[in-house]
């Protein structure tokens, strides 16, 4: 393969009906397994080859960002999370609602956890991705059904992963830094013979978290691979990935205000950071560094190992290729929610010390599980012609099995009303205490303050909240567990039809056959347990015109639909549709699919000698079926979502040795129709207690965990043959986490019902920033560089992800590492 320096830029071959799957090339350079084909000609613009991949970049009718290996390395960044920020548009949701600690990226506003693969194989378990044997990040935007089957209505992001290549090379770097960052990797690749090459790519990572107290991330991977057949027509790939984790998990800082203790009217519910005044007239400050948790108590572990086998023979045009992979998640954690519910951080009686604010309580949640899934995936792709039209095809079948199951950390103790028998409740953190913050609570250490944390605090598991006897913390009994499996079977072909030089039409389609069940936890008394199970039909397709002015320019137009069945996370990810955990098949029954359609029109162009890329789209995505609650108080399905929105890009040359990278993204995006919310209605004279339905404070707000405006840009100048610098903006818009109000209501004696309007209407969410990096870099000979990188370089204060209530996530503080490059 023919290397590029960073002054090159990175483009993606795919069509509207590409997905981004990865494998060994099958051009005349096959010697490339999976990944990129350079173009000999005077700009070496870069195209990716894949099995679905059935167009260049320019003649794509999508929205589609590459982030590719130079840009990662140039920012630093160390995890998909950091490598995803300059990406205009993508913004990070926390671990809530039974959502494990994870990625959970959100693209055009949409929850995209779901919808995250490797090398095109679907990546389904909640974990914190690395970066070390990654070749590229690939974002594609829009209903992504047709590409991958059961998705979100944002997008897609493909990582490639790092395989063997047809020449021996060996790099590695050895990073030291602020905050006791530590870190080392090596990418080693041998040319065994003319057709064999392996290649094994590692990392080690220490780090505290610049800017936050106590907090430390620590990991180690490998992932070796072999490739036999280089330059063959078959060629057969062999992979492992494993990496391990153990880390301090961050709480963040709890919101100021909740529905009962805020302002009269719309108030903005932010984070408590910086000068404080609570309900009973103290003030403090919150320094940024204030950390919630429990040294003795919080931690998070966690291991991935992933196994993929590669198959593929060239027939002329076209290729078979035949992908199985074996995957095995694994996590477990324990980590603080700073609580607000109560009203704890700004307080609600001045005259209560136990409620005159100043205190957060210690929320403890905790998870452990895993997930297992065996996929197979066959495609055959190439090109052929019928008569004057000249036809790039797909096709392929997928069959997957899933498995997810998960239980929870608790403390053993004695049921008495059942005898001897063991059983289990929660940890020992206050939860049964009303008011939750009460001295006694507070000399446990459930409750800290707000101003002054101590995550040396030492504290100790008790049998429950008022018993004086230590117990271990354990977990749960297997009847207790809860397990998801699922089976899809799907077909899927896609065609990219070059009709005139100046106009090219792309189909795609795919059928899914989903089916899905859920053995939901039993008590532990309990002796049988029951299973829910649904199975969903699917079929999605896209369609997309591209016209031509010239060869470097195009225009484009695609409609795309995506389909979201019920139980399609499997319980890794934040379940809008469960299947639900009571003995009713009814339940699942009587669920629907979500199903969105997007519009999208847009115009591509390769400028300067084809050294920058220039793009912008304009798209419609509109959500229905989603699960809210009726006016009858049962799930119903007439959610609805709208969002508008524009995406602007770069990527490439400016000049000689000039490179930028970015864009902007605007999104208007919002909830049309959010069902109901029933408010209690305590009972009056003979007429008994009940409910009445209003309309959710969630209609005509704007979507959770999505910035209306974003910005990104990195720049990368070589001031010398020897000497660069680069430097990066990110600007993000308020995010919002959710919306509560204090509507109320009562009935006469009559039975009469009268709703309250509300007087209080709190928006939980985190203000916009801006946030800088930078970068020198010398290059000492061809075969060392020294960078130094300084992140957050104004060391501003703010928050990456807004939780829907108690807390958001504060971002690591201004950072500094220098790092030494071997390259041979």
């Amino acid at each position: 393969m023919t290397s590029y320096p960073s002054t090159r830029p990175a483009f993606l071959a795919l069509t509207c009906v590409g997905f981004i799957a990865t494998a060994p090339a099958h051009a005349a350079d096959a010697a490339e397994a999976e990944t990129i084909v350079v173009t000999a000609n005077a700009t070496s613009r870069v195209e990716l080859d894949s099995a679905k991949a059935v167009a260049k970049l320019i003649d794509t009718p999508r929205s589609i960002v590459v982030v590719d290996k130079e840009v990662i390395k140039q920012t630093g960044a160390a995890t998909l999370v950091e490598a995803l920020r300059t990406v205009p548009g993508i913004t990070f949701g926390a671990a809530e609602g039974g959502n494990p600690i994870g990625d959970r990226p959100f693209i055009r506003g949409f929850d995209s956890q779901g919808s995250t693969y490797l090398d095109g194989v679907r990546d389904l378990g909640a974990q914190s991705r690395e970066i070390f044997a990654v070749e590229q990040i690939q974002v594609v935007r829009g209903s992504d059904s047709t590409l991958g089957g059961r998705g979100s209505a944002g997008g897609t992001i493909n990582i490639v992963s790092k395989l063997p290549r047809a020449k021996t090379f060996a790099e590695a770097t050895i990073s030291y830094g602020t905050d006791d960052y530590k870190r080392v990797t090596a990418d080693l690749n041998y040319k065994l013979s003319d057709t064999v090459a392996v290649r094994l790519a590692g990392a080690w990572h220490d780090q505290d978290v610049a800017g936050r107290d106590a907090l430390y991330q620590k990991r180690w991977g490998i992932a070796p691979s072999v490739t036999i057949g280089i330059g063959t027509p078959t060629r057969l790939t062999v992979s492992w990935y494993h990496l391990k984790t153990d880390e301090l998990p961050d709480s963040g800082i709890p919101y100021l205000y909740t529905v009962a203790n805020a302002p009269l009217g719309y108030s903005l519910s932010e984070p408590a950071v910086g000068t404080v005044t609570t309900i009973g007239g103290v003030t403090g400050k919150v320094d940024r560094s204030s950390f919630y948790g429990l040294k003795d108590r919080d931690f998070r572990d966690t291991k991935v190992d992933q196994g993929t086998v590669r198959v593929e023979h060239d027939f002329g045009s076209l290729t078979l290729r035949n992908t199985s992979r074996y995957s095995r998640t694994a996590q477990a954690y324990i980590y603080t929610q700073p609580d607000d519910s109560q009203g704890n951080v700004f307080g609600s009686n001045p005259a209560n010390p136990a409620t005159a604010g100043g205190l957060v309580w210690r929320r403890a949640n905790t998870r452990y599980g895993y997930t297992e899934s065996l996929v197979n995936q066959t495609d055959l792709f190439g090109k052929v012609a019928t008569g004057s039209i000249e036809h790039s095809i797909a096709a392929g079948v997928e069959l997957s099995v899933e498995k997810a199951r998960r239980g929870t950390f608790v403390t053993r103790r004695l049921l008495i009303p059942t005898g001897n028998s063991a059983g289990f409740e929660t940890l020992s953190t206050g939860s049964t205490l009303t008011p939750r913050c009460t001295a006694a609570a507070q000399s446990r250490y459930y409750c800290t303050s707000l101003f002054a944390p101590n995550p040396n605090d030492p504290w100790v598991n008790y049998a429950s909240d008022t018993s004086t006897t230590p117990s271990p913390i354990v977990r749960s009994l297997p009847v207790e567990e809860t397990q998801n499996d699922a089976d899809t079977q799907a077909v899927y072909a896609f065609d990219s039809i070059t009709l005139t030089d100046r106009l090219i039409l792309n189909l795609g389609v795919r059928y899914d056959r989903f089916a899905s069940k859920i053995r939901p936890g039993q008590p532990v008394a309990a002796t049988t347990g029951f299973a829910l199970r649904r199975t969903d039909r699917l079929f999605n397709y896209q369609v997309g015109g591209v016209f031509k002015p010239t060869a470097n320019t195009s225009v484009y137009a695609s409609y795309a639909t995506s389909a979201t069945p019920p139980n399609s996370l499997l319980g890794e990810g934040l379940e809008g549709n469960a299947l639900g955990t009571a003995n009713n098949p009814a339940i699942p029954a009587s669920l629907k699919v979500e199903k969105t359609k997007s519009k999208e029109v847009g115009g591509k162009a390769d400028v300067f000698g084809e050294r920058l890329s220039l793009t912008a789209a304009l798209f419609d995505t509109r959500t229905v079926n989603a699960r809210v609650l009726s006016d009858a108080n049962t799930a119903t399905f007439v959610g609805k979502r709208r969002i508008r929105g524009v995406e602007l890009g770069f990527n490439g040359q400016l000049a000689k040795g000039w490179t930028v990278f970015g864009g902007y993204t605007y999104l208007d995006a919002r909830i049309t129709d959010g069902g109901f919310t029933a408010l209690a209605v305590a009972a009056n004279g003979g007429r008994p207690a009940t409910t009445v339905q209003v309309v959710s404070v969630n209609t005509g707000k704007r979507f959770p965990q999505t910035a209306k405006h974003s910005f990104t840009a990195w720049s990368n100048v070589d001031v010398t043959p020897r000497l660069s610098i680069g430097g990066g903006a990110f600007y993000a818009s308020r995010v919002f986490g959710g919306y509560a109000d204090n509507r109320s209501a009562s009935q006469n004696a009559a039975g009469v019902i009268t709703v309250v309007p509300a007087t209080r209407v709190i928006a939980r969410s985190v203000p916009g920033y801006w946030r800088f990096d930078a970068r020198v870099g010398y290059r000492v000979s061809d075969h060392i560089d020294l960078s130094v990188n300084v992140q957050n370089l104004t060391d501003k204060t703010y928050f990456s992800q807004a939780n829907a209530s108690h807390y958001a996530t504060i971002a690591a503080g201004r950072s500094a590492f220098a790092t030494l490059g071997l390259r041979y």
